[in-house]
């Protein structure tokens, strides 16, 4: 049913995509699903924000990614500077 709902959604036709914890709570069948159709939305030109928690999620969707701290952006970085380990201590607070 899930992904009926968002095969229906993603046929569209739209300049911006914003998915807010696109995949919390789902199977790992629809995760893929979904990260497909987020990644060729993102090849047709849409612009697409992910808002996750999900850290691998975010480092295998994005070509940016912007990491939030106590409600701010803290930093913005291009995909190839994002380490986990940075991204996760930009994450706590403390400046990577």
């Amino acid at each position: 049913k899930q992904k009926v709902i968002v095969a229906r959604e993603f046929s569209r036709p739209t300049r911006l995509l914003i998915a807010a914890q696109p995949t919390r709570g789902i199977d790992v069948g629809s995760i893929e699903f979904i990260h497909n159709q987020i990644v060729a939305q993102r090849d047709q030109g849409v612009a697409v924000l992910v808002v996750s928690a999900e850290l691998d999620e975010v480092l295998g969707l994005a070509d940016q990614i912007a990491v939030m701290f106590d409600g701010r952006i803290v930093k913005t970085l291009p995909i190839e500077e994002a380490t986990r380990e940075r991204v996760g201590l930009l994450m706590a607070g403390s400046e990577a």
